[in-house]
């Protein structure tokens, strides 16, 4: 039985031990990735303002556009890195997610459109504010949001639902679900959805979801999700409420 018991705790050791050095490397990694990032962000203004000089001149309005378009991407992919590897500080005041909400979906509203993505809300929570920064929430909702909207493709449906609940010690909690009738994701694909760079996207940085994460937890809050192929595929979160 000691025998056990020691092997037991020295696994339990080793696995310490790893865990550790696996977020040593992950912290090295993210310095670096913030450093290039940075870098590249900085080169970036020089050659954009190159390319709008010499578009204005071009005979060729399209593949200006291509570059401008492909420029643009980069520099959103970029941002994306930053953010997570370098977030700044949350601000944290009162936020009416409702309105937020409402706002994050005007943005996608010309998409969902040219999609014919229909869409259902149904804002139920009462209240609907939350302690948060409203910088940082939209980024969520907007990375949400989207990532349904391109799951959808054409002729699906987008539903965005809010209720109010209390938890097992009596805290108020407003729950936020994201709702989206697309192909679904694979039962092995699942477990991996919020690690940065997964993507199952063939454009995909593999950034959205996993910063979608780190704002939810930072605001106190879980996020978890829902899916199986056939099924769509159903986000929710859960915010302290006031």
């Amino acid at each position: 039985m000691p025998s056990r018991l020691l092997e037991k705790k020295t696994g339990s050791t080793t696995d310490l031990q790893e865990n550790l050095r696996r977020l040593d490397r992950l912290a090295n990694l993210g310095l670096v990735a913030a450093s290039a990032a940075h870098e590249i962000k900085n080169g970036l203004v020089a050659v954009s303002t190159f390319v709008e000089l010499a578009a204005q001149k071009s005979d060729e309005p399209e593949m200006a556009e291509l570059v401008r378009r492909e420029l643009r991407r980069i520099n959103g992919l970029v941002t994306q890195m930053l953010r997570f590897a370098a977030p700044k500080p949350a601000t944290f005041a009162p936020v009416l997610v409702h309105e937020l909400l409402d706002h994050s979906l005007r943005l996608l509203e010309h998409q969902m459109n040219g999609q014919m993505i229909t869409l259902k809300r149904d804002f139920a929570a009462t209240p609907d504010t939350v302690q948060g920064d409203e910088s940082q929430m939209q980024q969520a909702f907007m990375n949400l949001l989207l990532n349904a909207v391109e799951a959808i493709g054409n002729h699906g449906e987008l539903a965005v639902t809010t209720q109010s609940a209390t938890d097992l010690q009596g805290r108020r909690r407003l729950l936020l679900h994201i709702h989206d009738s697309g192909p679904g994701i694979t039962a092995e694909d699942l477990p991996h959805l919020f690690e940065p760079f997964f993507t199952t996207k063939q454009n995909g940085t593999g950034l959205g979801l996993a910063i979608s994460r780190r704002v939810v937890e930072e605001h106190r809050g879980t996020i978890e999700i829902q899916s199986a192929v056939g099924s769509g595929t159903t986000f929710t979160l859960s915010l302290p409420a006031e």
